[in-house]
């Protein structure tokens, strides 16, 4: 039965991984937010107008990792698996836009748009005829040994075709705008602007639409989705595709300012990991909020902690939320 007919979603949303969130917690990271700020221009030592460029700075790299983490987030609430290709599909889509734009003498936006569909039916492909077939198994060792195994094919793929000597696209706008007496680049901005995009979409497409209803019902109990008529493994496939474009868009976006070499996308993985964990495993709403939070977390710390620093700052406030709410700041309680 086409996944059109899918059951009512659950009573009550909050418990559904994808949609997780609420009003309470988001006041509460916000007042701590605000009240750490004020502490760092109070008594951080530092003049304010830095702190203000580095905190913009911080909040636009939050926008890039929650851009690169939504994907992964909405793979891993419906399929519960942990898609290891992420990074390599990241890579994947900047190559496309940069083949795009080189070949066909494109607009970086419009190869963009263009890219999105081809990643979709790239998703679809990899869930419907290789995943799917693991994923039938109540072990989810399998599948994460393929996205594994598939990433090191994307790698070694792009690597035999365009070599390892770094490559790179021309934006069609450039420059950097003043924020609060702060300059930011345009490019970033745009880059910030897509994730709040995207999550909106995302967001959108759960909620109101049928294709949402089914892929709500499935994360939130499979089993019982299929007794009622929703096509299990299409949905999954579907998820994979919208997943796989949510990372088009993300490689797309950030080829502008970053280096495009076959390992790209690498640079993300691990830090797209400890946003989905932060906020809350497949809540697309904590993937944006955790992605922000470790932006300006990493780029205000390294002010003090210049280097690798800020990187153990970040891992080790990763760990002490964590130690205090295990289900992640938007998670819903197991």
């Amino acid at each position: 039965m086409a996944i059109t007919e899918a059951p009512a979603a659950p009573a009550a949303d909050k418990r559904n991984p994808l949609t997780a969130g609420g009003t309470r917690i988001t006041l509460i990271i916000g007042g701590i937010a605000v009240v750490g700020l004020a502490l760092v221009y109070l008594l951080g030592d530092r003049e304010p107008a830095l702190i203000t460029q580095y905190l913009v700075s911080g909040l636009l790299l939050g926008g890039v990792y929650a851009l690169v983490s939504l994907g992964l987030t909405l793979i891993f609430g419906v399929l519960g698996i942990v898609n290891f290709a992420q990074g390599a599909m990241l890579t994947l889509s900047m190559y496309l836009v940069y083949v795009l734009q080189s070949s066909l003498g494109l607009n970086l936006y419009v190869a963009v748009v263009l890219t999105i569909p081809l990643l979709f039916g790239f998703g679809w492909l990899v869930q419907s005829m290789l995943l799917n077939r693991l994923t039938e198994d109540a072990s989810h060792d399998r599948p994460l040994l393929v996205t594994l195994g598939l990433s090191l094919l994307i790698v070694n793929v792009l690597l035999m075709i365009f070599g390892g000597r770094p490559k790179s696209v021309d934006a069609p706008v450039s420059g950097s705008i003043e924020i609060l007496g702060a300059l930011a680049d345009t490019q970033r901005i745009i880059a910030f602007g897509g994730a709040v995009l995207v999550a909106a979409a995302l967001t959108l497409v759960l909620r109101k639409t049928s294709m949402g209803l089914a892929i709500r019902a499935v994360a939130a109990n499979g089993t019982g989705a299929s007794l009622v008529g929703v096509n299990v493994r299409r949905v999954y496939a579907m998820t994979f595709g919208l997943g796989a474009a949510s990372v088009a868009v993300a490689g797309g976006l950030i080829t502008p300012f970053t280096t495009l070499v076959p390992t790209a996308g690498e640079q993300f993985t691990t830090l797209a990991f400890v946003i989905v964990v932060l906020g809350g495993l497949g809540s697309i709403p904590g993937a944006l909020v955790g992605g922000l939070f470790i932006g300006v977390l990493q780029t205000v710390g390294s002010l003090y902690l210049p280097g690798s620093g800020s990187l153990i700052l970040v891992f080790g406030i990763f760990v002490l939320i964590l130690f205090l709410r295990p289900q992640g700041l938007f998670g819903a309680k197991q």
